[in-house]
C-alpha cells in the first residue's frame, strides 16, 4: 500500500500517462475516445433544461479534452468553461489548446473555491482509480472532494465511479457501492441524488443536485 496521499498516487499516475501518450485518450488513461466522449455526454447530462450557458467546472481537467467533445458536437458555446486541475504539465497543454479559457492548478480541499462560483462542477475520471490507497482511505478521499466541489456549486456536480456490479474488481480501481456512495453524499452534501448506470461502461455516474427537480 502507497503511504501517499490517494491524491498525490493519482496525480502522479495520469501525470505519467500524459507524459508517454501526451494530448490522447489514452494520455488521461482510458483505451478510446468514443467511450471518452460517452463518458463526457453523460457529465454534461447533469445540466438541468432551460439554463442558458450554464457556469461549468471542470474538475480534473486534464489537457482540456473536454472542450475537443464541446468542439466537435458544436456544444462549445453552450457553456461558461474553467478547467482545474492539479498537474501542470497537462494544464500547460490545455492552455496552449484552449488559450481563451482560464485554467488553473489549485487542490480544493486544501484550497477551497468561492462557494456558489459556478452553476455545475464536473469530476470526469477523477474518482475511478485509487491506485495504491485502500478502499476505505479512497472513500474518505473521495467524500471530502465532493463537499469541497459541492460547496463551488450552484446547482449540482457530477461525478462517475467504478461500479460493483461486475464479474470481478481490480485492485487499482475505486469500486464504491451505490448504498456506500448515496450514504456519504447525501450525509455531507445532498440528498437529491439521481444515479445513471445506463451507458454500457463498468462504472456510473451520479449527479447530486441542491434543489429537488424534474
Amino acid at each position: 500500500m502507497s503511504t501517499a496521499s490517494p491524491q498525490q498516487d493519482l496525480v502522479r499516475h495520469y501525470e505519467a500517462c500524459f507524459l508517454e501518450h501526451g494530448r490522447t485518450p489514452k494520455g488521461v488513461d482510458w483505451p478510446n475516445q468514443s467511450d471518452l466522449y460517452t463518458r463526457f455526454e453523460v457529465m454534461l447530462g447533469v445540466v438541468r433544461p432551460g439554463q442558458e450557458q450554464p457556469a461549468l467546472l471542470d474538475l480534473g481537467c486534464g489537457p482540456g479534452l473536454l472542450l475537443d467533445y464541446m468542439e466537435q458536437t458544436g456544444r462549445r458555446q453552450d457553456f461558461e468553461y474553467i478547467g482545474v486541475d492539479l498537474s501542470e504539465p497537462m494544464l500547460e497543454s490545455a492552455r496552449s489548446h484552449w488559450p481563451a479559457y482560464r485554467f488553473a492548478r489549485q487542490d480544493i480541499i486544501a484550497e477551497p473555491l468561492p462557494g456558489g462560483l459556478v452553476d455545475y462542477v464536473i469530476l470526469n475520471g477523477v474518482l475511478t482509480e485509487r491506485r495504491g490507497a485502500s478502499p476505505a482511505q479512497m472513500a474518505d478521499y473521495a467524500a471530502n472532494l465532493l463537499e469541497a466541489a459541492f460547496h463551488a456549486a450552484r446547482e449540482g456536480i457530477a461525478f462517475n465511479v467504478m461500479g460493483k456490479l461486475v464479474d470481478w474488481e481490480r485492485d487499482d480501481l475505486f469500486h464504491w457501492g451505490f448504498d456506500e456512495m448515496a450514504a456519504a453524499v447525501s450525509r455531507r452534501l445532498s440528498r437529491h441524488i439521481r444515479i445513471r448506470a445506463d451507458y454500457g461502461l463498468y462504472e456510473y455516474t451520479v449527479y447530486v443536485y441542491r434543489q429537488a427537480g424534474a
